[in-house]
């Protein structure tokens, strides 16, 4: 699944390079023997809590010992604003944020982290980084009023060839919507499945419309048309500032919601077999 959440945080940092083994981390020529004890420091801490990480845990009372290392490093190089120390706060932060999935104390720390390192470059990213989480919230205020037995909220727009396009159109018919791009991967690799469903349920009463996160048309239509999608798409090339995902809080895609006839929520993110088997429950009977 490709994901919007926190892309602020990843512009700035990618989680991905904490995790990398103290061994592999990039070298660099300390300004002071104090400096380069808090990035050592850092580079411990992490290692420590990747491999809680690879065994699964993800509570915040699981890395309990980690959080208060984090404090006493943070205490330790009170001092000094530099952008090694800034980076422990920010790690922790992100533990809150991705990890323990807690929006209130991450976001408290990003404030902190933009009040005590001002001047350093995760400091100044800080305020972009809040902007984020705001928006992933309303997201997810979003999202949950979306369950399973809700109405879909209906648009109405024109799809890729300026046709009317919206769910009222499909009255009466089982309908997936499938927010997708071209370059998000697991979207292209669950493609074989919504492609078989359509082909074997489409003349029963299957419906599709797809709503692209792509920028380059050129580059969306010739997918399309080389992959055989004939079904509704929309598409106003502006990625994840995708006016439709915006509207429906999607944060990570593939994102999917099946339809009945009346345009009420289903199932949502069916993957694999699971839409074919569904799809085959409400039309098979007819």
């Amino acid at each position: 699944m490709r994901s919007k959440l926190y892309i602020a945080i990843v512009a700035a940092l990618s989680w991905a390079c904490f995790f990398k083994p103290a061994v592999a981390a990039e070298k660099e020529e300390s300004k002071s023997e104090s400096k380069a004890q808090a990035k050592a420091d850092l580079q411990v801490l992490v290692g420590k809590v990747q491999s809680k990480f690879s065994e699964g845990k993800k509570t915040e009372k699981e890395f309990a010992d980690e959080l208060k290392e984090f404090d006493a490093l943070l205490a330790k190089y009170k001092d000094q604003k530099t952008e090694d120390v800034a980076q422990i706060l920010l790690m922790k932060a992100q533990l809150y944020l991705q990890i323990f999935d807690d929006t209130e104390k991450g976001t408290a720390l990003i404030r902190q982290l933009k009040t005590d390192f001002p001047e350093t470059s995760w400091g100044k990213k800080a305020e972009e980084m809040l902007t984020s989480l705001q928006q992933q919230e309303a997201g997810k205020k979003i999202q949950r009023a979306m369950a399973p037995g809700s109405k879909f909220p209906d648009f109405e727009e024109k799809d890729l060839a300026g046709k009317p396009l919206s769910v009222a159109n499909y009255k009466g018919k089982i309908v997936l919507v499938d927010f997708w791009a071209t370059w998000c991967g697991p979207c292209v690799g669950e493609l074989p499945n919504v492609l078989k469903t359509y082909q074997k349920y489409h003349s029963k009463g299957f419906e599709i419309i797809g709503i692209s996160l792509d920028q380059d048309k050129t580059k969306l239509t010739d997918f399309i048309e080389n992959r055989k999608m004939s079904w509704q798409q929309y598409f106003d090339g502006k990625g994840w500032a995708n006016k439709l995902a915006a509207k429906y809080g999607v944060q990570s895609i593939p994102a999917t919601y099946l339809l009945d006839g009346e345009g009420k929520i289903i199932a949502k993110n069916l993957r694999g077999e699971g839409l074919e088997i569904q799809v085959g429950k409400l039309l098979d009977k007819n």
